[in-house]
């Protein structure tokens, strides 16, 4: 988890890959949107394909210890 800093000053604090302003979040939606890490490093040329495999990995380790409560589907 090198990869993913956190620093107040820096986008408020958002949790961001190797101190850059380019939020977690961000790769991950861009993951969900259905792009492949080698269209986003080419899109965010900052970012090594590692930086998109360790935001996933945060992403999954923020939500691994938390219960999710999912309403029944009719």
């Amino acid at each position: 988890m090198n990869r993913i800093t956190v620093d107040p000053k820096v986008m408020g604090g958002v949790p961001c890959l190797r101190g850059l302003r380019i939020p977690v979040a961000t790769v991950v939606n861009m993951v969900a949107g259905g792009l492949s890490a080698q269209e986003i490093v080419d899109e965010l040329p900052p970012l090594e394909a590692e930086d998109v495999a360790a935001a996933l990995r945060f992403a999954a380790d923020a939500v691994s210890d938390r219960e999710i409560l999912l309403q029944p589907t009719a």
